[in-house]
């Protein structure tokens, strides 16, 4: 099989591991109500995770140096998701339509998750395309396990932002599908696919940290009760150490 066809598989199966927030469907809305704070802070804490465990650290190995171009990135990530908040809160206040009632948040969620999987599928296209069936598998792997605690709570987040739980796992699928996009990028532009991920991963770091503290943390910071609070911070902690332990995608491989 030709190292597309491995990449386009791998990718397909990948992008199903969005689909883990369908064991929610069966839970009663009393339940899925108390599960959502904590989902929503274990989402913080895999974005600022992410962001600074796996996306900075890869995004300074490419630049061989945290450098003037790379903190620029995370800046124009940052402001970017700062000027999509406010055209998004905007148009919340001025549009009268069936999803008038659904938090920015989700939709600024939405796409930096999908920038994020367009990475993704960048990454495991590129680990097929140069180092062959073992190593692409191996990519391919890694990133479905950093993706099964990030997808929870991407999911939480869009059903606290408003979304109907079958409705939040439809998008989160269709931002997974983003993965196609990058693997396809990969194998069309060649060598100036690098040039576009040397972009978008500080992006999508600056991206996350923007979501995680100017949107979740301030969400999870509500809660006044002493157990409810002690709860919220393990669940956010959960998400680092999850992070942590997770083995960074494409680790040891060179674009």
């Amino acid at each position: 099989m030709k190292p597309w066809a491995q990449a386009l598989l791998a990718v397909g199966a990948v992008s199903l591991v969005s689909l883990v927030g369908a064991f929610t469907l069966k839970l009663s809305p009393r339940v899925l109500r108390r599960l959502l704070l904590p989902l929503v802070a274990l989402a913080a804490g895999t974005m600022l995770g992410d962001a600074f465990l796996h996306l900075l650290p890869h995004a300074v190995e490419e630049a061989h140096g945290f450098t003037r171009a790379l903190s620029l990135g995370v800046l124009a990530g940052m402001l970017g998701f700062f000027l999509l908040e406010k055209v998004i809160h905007w148009r919340h206040e001025h549009d009268l339509c069936e999803e008038d009632h659904i938090h920015p948040v989700a939709r600024m969620n939405l796409i930096g998750d999908a920038i994020h999987n367009l990475l993704d599928g960048a990454l495991i296209a590129g680990a097929f395309a140069s180092g062959g069936t073992e190593l692409g598998l191996g990519v391919a792997i890694a990133v479905a396990l950093h993706e099964i605690p990030q997808e929870m709570g991407d999911f939480a987040v869009l059903v606290h932002g408003g979304y109907s739980p079958r409705r939040a796992l439809f998008f989160n699928l269709l931002s997974a599908l983003a993965a196609f996009l990058g693997a396809g990028l990969v194998f069309v532009l060649g060598g100036h696919s690098e040039a576009v991920r040397t972009f978008l991963v500080p992006f999508t770091a600056g991206a996350f940290i923007y979501i995680a503290a100017s949107d979740l943390i301030p969400e999870i910071r509500r809660e006044e009760r002493p157990r409810a609070a002690a709860l919220l911070l393990c669940a956010f902690a959960a998400g680092l150490l999850l992070m942590l332990l997770m083995p960074e995608p494409g680790a040891g491989h060179a674009h």
